[in-house]
């Protein structure tokens, strides 16, 4: 591979992709400019105040950006065959550092929530990370399903079993409940049957009830969720200065950089709550522009994964689609108030290096199928000819 590839912008052989790679490239760069102004805007105050350096969190996202950036490009230069071949490798892995975080003393908490484990001065959040690598792997098995023995069948079932729980015992349901869903929608366009489908989405959401039943934050979260206004300074605070926020906006927003709520009101705003800091700068408006960048996105995923010749790629582009459009979807619901409060990031808006090296990752590897499906066909059209 040409070193130039390795370097963000430096790479102009995407001349010569298919336009749905090139779209996709450009609509990704897009959304992470938009996502680092917005962090500037949402950070600023909190590093202020807590590290006596505005662009704190800003400068430290901006090296995980170009971290993630060598490595989306490449991803995008690589064939996805070596990929898919050595995605299990880091599953495993991931999964090791998922239990290793329950040991106490070893895994870093944060709210209650032990989700952290620092490798040196690198804090690695394996359930950010694994994502792209359950999409890889599950495509992997699904799209030989009728040729696997039943036991090769169990045993990936029960590793992405193991992955789930792994997760849901940090505590974070909400990313547990998004990894299930993507697994399940990969599971459902390979064409298993919908009776086992049925039936996992019921145990899903019964896992779900037992989860909430014994944890107690989780209830409270839910009975928050359905009337915040009944506790505004306490378990419905977050969502309230959230709502605050998204209705402070109104039509075009307060201005840039002009929030309120971001002044230590809205709890963790530069994560958990962008988008409402978002809703309140750039109002109704802007708020429309970052759901038809999705809506783009996801046409284009569906694209791709249609356009797909290979099994396997067509699966991993349909759950890479999933898992980035359904996260953004979760997070701007919580912001506004239509799902019970979660911690799911705004990929490529939220601060957090794990999150966006996952995202930039997620968004490679479907630039990537895009990619090889538009030579598969060039070359059979060459053949024929």
């Amino acid at each position: 591979m040409n070193l130039r590839q390795l370097i963000p912008f430096f790479d102009h052989s995407s001349g010569n992709w298919a336009p749905e790679a090139r779209l996709l490239r450009w609509l990704t760069l897009l959304w992470l400019v938009l996502g680092l102004i917005m962090l500037f805007s949402a950070s600023y105050p909190v590093a202020a105040e807590r590290q006596g350096d505005g662009l704190y969190y800003f400068k430290r996202q901006i090296i995980w950006v170009f971290v993630g950036l060598i490595l989306f490009n490449w991803i995008v230069n690589t064939p996805l065959s070596k990929i898919l071949a050595a995605s299990h490798w880091f599953l495993f892995l991931f999964l090791l550092l998922l239990f290793l975080i329950l040991v106490p003393g070893v895994g870093k908490k944060a709210f209650d929530a032990a989700r952290w484990i620092a490798i040196g001065p690198i804090p690695i959040q394996p359930s950010e990370l694994i994502k792209p690598f359950l999409v890889l792997q599950s495509a992997r098995l699904f799209a030989q399903w009728e040729k696997l023995s039943p036991q090769v069948r169990l045993f990936w079932l029960s590793v992405f079993g193991l992955v789930l729980l792994g997760i849901l015992a940090q505590p974070n349901l909400s990313t547990t409940a998004l990894c299930g869903m993507t697994i399940w929608f990969i599971a459902l366009a390979s064409g298993i049957p919908y009776r086992h489908l049925v039936g996992t989405a019921l145990g899903g959401f019964f896992l779900a009830l037992v989860s909430m039943s014994i944890k107690e934050y989780q209830r409270r979260r839910v009975m928050s969720f359905l009337n915040p206004w009944a506790d505004p300074t306490g378990d419905g605070y977050q969502l309230v200065q959230s709502l605050l926020a998204v209705g402070t906006g109104q039509t075009w927003g307060v201005g840039f950089g002009m929030s309120q709520q971001k002044l230590f009101y809205l709890p963790i705003q530069d994560t958990d709550f962008i988008f409402a800091v978002f809703a309140e700068e750039f109002g109704f408006v802007g708020g429309v522009v970052i759901l038809l960048l999705l809506a783009i996105f996801a046409t284009l995923g569906l694209i791709i994964a249609l356009k797909a010749k290979n099994p396997a790629h067509k699966l991993v582009a349909t759950g890479l689609t999933v898992l980035i459009i359904g996260q953004s979807l979760l997070h701007i619901a919580v912001t506004t108030g239509a799902i019970p409060t979660t911690g799911l990031p705004l990929p490529m808006f939220s601060y957090g290096g794990n999150s966006m090296v996952a995202s930039l990752m997620a968004c490679s590897l479907l630039i990537r199928v895009a990619r090889e499906s538009s030579e598969a066909e060039i070359l059979a059209l060459k053949k024929s000819a």
